[in-house]
Parts: structure tokens; C-alpha cells; sequence
């Protein structure tokens, strides 16, 4: 809802006498440290930027030259005081960005200088320390503006008077105040369309009535109730964010508007009608009593059922996640036949039921992750289930398997996260007897599925075929202790199509795979193994991500930098080996490879002498040490190698000449022929 303040894009800059770039009337004097108006920018200048200077005045005179200035920029200054006549000669300036200056101290000789600007459209007043009083004088005479920014400010209490001007008015912006009161501040405003009021200290909304507004944001506050007003009227509302509140209950939306996206994330919210214990509440009411004035009235609500007379046909976007909800009231999603994206994570869901026919035939994302989901319930010979459905969580709940044909008519599915369940992949590993066997959930066959997360799943191992029929580029197996302990046939169904594999935390040694089959791996985490010898069959892949951390490794082969995989990799992850500071060559090859970036290179350290280094800031002397020391291990295996060489050679010259008569005879005996001298 802020109004921008950006520039035009720009292809040719040339640089004025004070500093300033210029091009096609824009001056960008941003960061000059200037403390008044340049004088000497063209005259036809008309869109000047003095962002982030030292300016404290802008006195009568500094913009009369600029006579044509449509666009004014001057956030992050030291603005204090705007003279009265300093937009005489700009009566066409269209934006004025005054965020972030001291404007409080002279606000009253500023609103007379505002007052001089009748086609101003959008005022930024954001971080200038007003008061309500002093924002009411400061637009008083600005009927033309169509954005009103004045966020970060001190505003506490609105009424009617603040605003009253403004019938031009299509966005304001007031997040980040104090205001926990508003009394009809906005009724005057019939052409506003977007209201922006997050970061305050709203208690509550009742009897919301503003049917030409289409987007409201009331995010981060303290709302406890939303109480649309009871008509018939059309609300063009059409985003509704109410998250990061108190909400208790489920909003009272307005019977008729246009409303898309609901975001109701991180409140306190339930539904009533029946709780844990077996109790009803259907016919519960709750009485509200409203004050105006010297007049009270009593509005009885129903805690559940009023819901139910909203009109959310045009429904896209539902997040309730970060809730107290534990079960959905029957019909809910009924209401919703155009909904795509269902949000319920972190909630206490403990079932949830999937029919034919059912309502949800549009959603394409359905989020139950971080549930207490035991059961994901599927009517039996249901055969139009989720049928748009492209992406599944259902991640850290209590599954241990899903509906055999759950997957059968979403034919759309390309990302489903299984993980933090203890769920077992179909079909399971030959060593199991059928008597032992657990339920499994079987992705063979779902041609359209690209991401699998099965991480931290307690997987013992993975059948031949468990991805047969799948194309999966992500797959992520992490924490999975023994899921490389039994047959690895799997990864030949998807050794052509996987992009992205995470073995991180699968007690990995480095024998266990062979990743030369992987041809189309770019991304490859093996952290936290058991890795003490760099797995020789990566040195061929093109790998453009690689982790190693947390291994064993005391060093990588001296030649990787010669490998195909140095050629190809964009990023290496090596800390958290014990790394061997005399054999470090691989290191400073590394180094030298262009374009490989190693994030976490601060973080490396080797071992010498019981002693932690880190390569970059090796000390000379230990160089030196370990030059001495491998010339001296060469050495030492030569001294070991003579004598047995000598040893042998002895032994061979005395066994020769002790048997030399009989070898001599025995080779005539069997080569020598007799022959005529």
C-alpha cells in the first residue's frame, strides 16, 4: 500500500557540475551529502531525487528554477521546515516523498507550503514523528491526493476530522503507529480501495462497513473479533489480512463481495460447535455490546452458524495455519467450490476426510503439515479426488500410511512431502516377511511427480522398484538412518530424471553408492556421514551444488581440481572435517578453480600436532614442518624398502651360486643336444 517513490528506468546517464546524474529530465543528486537544492540542474528537469542528504530547509527559492518538477524525492534527510512559498513556481508537481526527515518541529509552516500544490497525487509523510493533529494540518488543503502515506509515524486515535479532505483519496498507509481507536475516520472516503492499518493496537473490528474497499490489511495487531456489518450490500473487498492477530473465532465476513484471498494465520482460532470432550455448542450465542455516544445496542451473533451467510464463492486463497483448529465444521470447504490454496499447517488437525464430488476439485496446494494427523480419510470407490492438486504437505504429523488410491486421480501432483512421518515406501524390502510388514505408501506410477520429501520417515531400507513409473528431479532422504542398508535397485527407476538428492544424516560410508549412474545430478548432500574417503565415482559428475560437511574426511583426492566435477560445481560445502593440514594441495587447487564459491570456507580447519588451523591462515613454520615431514616419510620408505631389497638380492645370489653345478647340468640335460665340431 505504500506509494512508490522508485525512478524510471534509465539507459544513459550523464554527471551535472554538482554531482548529479542526469538523463531525459531526471536529476539523481541521491547520497551527495548536499544541505540545500542544486541550482545549476537543467531547467526542464522534472523528476529530482535527493535522497539520503543533509538538507534541513528547502527554502522559498531552492525550486524555482525547476518550474516543470512533476516528481519530488527527498527521504532521509534532515528536513525540518518547508517554507511557504517554495512550490509557488511547481504547481504541476504530481509525487512528493517526504519520509524519514524531522517534519514535527515546523509542521504548520510545512502545511502552507503543501497547501500551494493542487495536482499533488501522492504525499509519503512515513517516519516524521506526527501526531494525528499534526497529519489532520498537513493534508487539510491536499483534495487532490490519491495516495497518502504516513506509516511509522505516532498516530494513536482517528476520527472523522483526520481525513476529512481527502475525497480524492484510493490508498493510505498507516502500518506501524499506535492506533487503538478509530471512530468513522474513513466513511468520508468513498474512493478508497486499499487501507493499510498492520503493526498497530486495533482490539477489535466491528461493524465494518467500507463496501468500495478491495484490499485490507490489519495484520499485526491485537484483533480479537471481525465483525462485518449485517447488510446486503456488495463489498468490493477482495484481500482480507487479518494474520499475526488474537483472533477466537472465525471472522464474520460481509454476505456479498468479491473477496479472493482470507489470511488468517497466526491467531488464536477454533470452531465452537463441538469440542474434545464430546460437548455441543451449535446453539451458543454471544451477545456484543456496542457504545456510540450517549446510544448502546446489543448485537446477539452465533459463534458458528452466522458464518455461513457470507457468500465466499470467489474464494482463491484460505491460510489458516498457525491456529487452535482441530477439526473443520461440515460444510466449510462447501462454500468454497473456487478455492486453490488451502493453508491449515500448525494447527490440530487429527483427521481430515476427502470425498468425491467434494468442493476442494480446484485446489492446487493443500498444506496439513505440522498436524496431529493420524488418518487422512478417503471415501471408498471415490474416483475424482484433488484432481488439480499439484503440491501435498503433509509433513511432521503422526501417518503411518495413506489411502491405497489417493494418489490414483491427481493428475496433476508434482510435489508431496512425507516427511517427519513414520510412513514405509511400497513396495517394501524383500527381507521383510508379510507377517512384519507395515502399511506403505506407494508413489509408483505417478508420472506427473517431480519433488518427494521423505525425510526423517525411520525408512529401513527401499524396495527395487519403490519409484518405478515416477519422474523425480528433488528427492530428499535425510535423517533416514538405514534407508542405504538394504538393495539400492531404486535409483536406476530414477538415475536419469534426479536432480537434486539430500543423503544428509544416512550414515553414508564411502563405498555404499555408486553416483556415476546420476547423469543429470546437480545438486548432492552428503552431509553428516561417515564419509573418510572422497566417493570416487562423483570426480565424473557435473555437479553444480555439492555439501560435505560433517564427515570424516582427512582429505579430497590431489587431482579433484582436474575432475569434471570441479569444472561444473558452482558451490562446495567442506567444514567440519578433521582435515589434515600436510596434505592440503587439494585446498589451494580449489582455490583456483573459477567460479567455484566454497560458503562456508571461513569455517575449514585442519588438524597438526593436536592443534586446530584454519588453511588460509596457516603458520610458515608449519609448511615448512610438513614439507620436512613428507620428505622424511619418503624417506623413511626407502630406507624400509633397501634392506629387503638388498636382503632378497643376497638371498638369490647365494642360492644361485650354492646350486649353480646342478642348474647348469639340469638346463643341459634338457636344452643341450650334441653336435659334430
Amino acid at each position: 500500500l505504500v506509494a512508490g517513490w522508485g525512478s524510471r528506468v534509465i539507459t544513459a546517464w550523464a554527471t551535472s557540475s554538482g554531482g548529479c546524474m542526469l538523463v531525459q529530465g531526471i536529476a539523481d543528486c541521491t547520497g551527495r551529502w548536499l544541505s540545500s537544492v542544486p541550482g545549476n540542474l537543467r531547467d526542464d528537469t522534472e523528476e529530482l531525487l535527493l535522497d539520503d542528504n543533509t538538507i534541513q530547509v528547502l527554502a522559498n527559492a531552492s525550486l524555482l528554477s525547476y518550474h516543470r518538477l512533476r516528481h519530488l524525492s527527498l527521504p532521509k534527510n534532515r528536513l525540518e521546515l518547508i517554507e511557504p512559498g517554495t512550490f509557488l513556481r511547481s504547481q504541476g508537481l504530481h509525487m512528493l516523498s517526504l519520509a524519514d526527515n524531522l517534519l514535527f518541529t515546523n509542521y504548520s509552516l510545512t502545511a502552507a507550503a503543501l497547501s500551494a500544490l493542487p495536482a499533488l497525487k501522492a504525499l509519503n509523510l512515513a517516519g516524521n514523528s506526527l501526531t494525528e493533529g499534526m497529519v489532520s494540518v498537513l493534508i487539510w488543503n491536499l483534495s487532490s491526493l490519491e495516495s497518502l502515506s504516513v506509516a511509522r509515524n505516532i498516530i494513536m486515535r482517528l476520527d472523522a476530522s483526520v481525513f476529512a479532505n481527502l475525497t480524492q483519496l484510493l490508498e493510505l498507509n498507516l502500518e506501524k503507529n499506535y492506533i487503538f481507536e478509530i471512530d468513522q475516520a474513513f466513511e468520508g472516503l468513498q474512493r478508497l480501495q486499499r487501507l493499510n492499518l498492520a503493526y498497530n493496537y486495533l482490539p477489535c473490528v466491528v461493524e465494518f462497513g467500507l463496501t468500495q474497499l478491495r484490499v485490507l490489511n490489519v495484520s499485526n495487531n491485537i484483533i480479537e473479533w471481525f465483525l462485518a456489518l449485517e447488510s446486503d450490500d456488495l463489498f468490493e473487498l477482495e484481500v482480507l489480512d487479518l494474520s499475526h492477530n488474537h483472533l477466537l473465532f472465525f471472522p464474520l465476513l460481509p454476505r456479498q463481495s468479491k473477496l479472493h484471498s482470507l489470511l488468517l494465520k497466526d491467531n488464536k482460532m477454533s470452531f465452537y460447535q463441538r469440542l474434545p470432550n464430546g460437548t455441543s455448542l451449535a446453539d451458543v450465542t454471544v451477545q456484543f455490546l456496542l457504545i456510540d455516544g450517549n446510544s448502546t445496542s446489543v448485537t446477539t451473533v452465533s459463534l458458528w452458524d452466522e458464518v455461513c451467510h457470507s457468500n465466499l464463492s470467489s474464494l482463491r486463497l484460505l491460510d489458516m495455519s498457525q491456529n487452535q483448529v482441530w477439526y473443520l465444521p461440515e460444510d466449510f470447504l462447501a462454500q468454497m467450490p473456487s478455492l486453490t490454496h488451502l493453508k491449515l499447517n500448525q494447527n490440530c488437525l487429527e483427521t481430515f476426510h476427502l470425498m468425491e464430488g467434494d468442493p476442494l476439485a480446484m485446489l492446487m496446494e493443500l498444506d496439513l503439515s505440522q498436524n496431529r494427523l493420524v488418518e487422512l480419510g478417503v471415501e471408498a470407490d471415490a474416483k475424482d479426488i484433488l484432481p488439480n492438486l499439484q503440491l501435498f504437505n503433509l509433513s511432521a504429523n503422526r501417518l503411518r500410511a495413506l489411502p491405497p488410491a489417493v494418489f490414483t486421480y491427481t493428475r496433476k501432483i508434482t510435489t508431496v512431502d512425507l516427511s517427519h512421518n513414520q510412513v514405509d515406501l511400497c513396495p517394501q524390502p524383500a527381507v521383510m516377511s508379510k507377517a512384519e510388514s507395515p502399511p506403505c505408501v506407494d508413489v509408483r506410477g505417478i508420472e506427473t511427480l517431480t519433488h518427494l520429501s521423505l525425510a526423517s520417515c525411520g525408512l529401513r531400507g527401499l524396495g527395487a522398484q519403490a519409484f518405478q513409473g515416477t519422474s523425480l528431479t528433488h528427492l530428499d532422504l535425510s535423517n533416514n538412518h538405514q534407508v542405504l542398508s538394504g538393495d539400492l535397485r531404486w535409483l536406476q527407476d530414477i538415475a536419469l530424471t534426479l536432480q537434486v538428492l539430500s543423503l544428509r544424516n544416512t550414515s553414508l560410508s564411502s563405498t555404499m553408492v555408486d553416483f556415476s549412474a546420476l547423469s543429470s545430478l546437480v545438486c548432492l548432500d552428503l552431509s553428516g556421514n561417515s564419509l573418510t574417503v572422497f566417493p570416487t565415482s562423483l570426480g565424473g559428475l557435473k555437479l553444480q551444488s555439492l555439501d560435505l560437511r560433517h564427515n570424516s574426511l582427512s582429505a579430497l583426492p590431489a587431482d579433484v581440481a582436474q575432475t569434471p566435477l570441479a569444472k561444473s560445481l558452482r558451490e562446495v560445502y567442506l567444514s567440519r572435517n578433521p582435515y589434515n593440514c600436510c596434505t592440503l594441495g587439494w585446498w589451494d587447487s580449489l582455490q583456483g578453480v573459477e567460479g567455484l564459491h566454497v560458503p562456508d570456507g571461513q569455517e575449514v580447519t585442519c588438524s597438526y600436532a593436536s592443534h586446530t588451523w584454519t588453511p588460509r591462515m596457516l603458520p610458515e613454520p608449519i609448511v615448512q614442518s610438513c614439507r620436512w615431514q613428507m620428505a622424511n616419510q619418503a624417506l623413511l620408505y626407502l630406507v624400509l624398502a633397501l634392506p629387503t631389497c638388498l636382503t632378497l638380492l643376497v638371498a638369490f645370489v647365494v642360492v644361485f651360486l650354492t646350486f649353480k653345478q646342478k642348474l647348469l647340468k639340469m638346463v643341459k640335460s634338457r636344452c643341450g643336444m650334441s653336435g659334430p665340431y
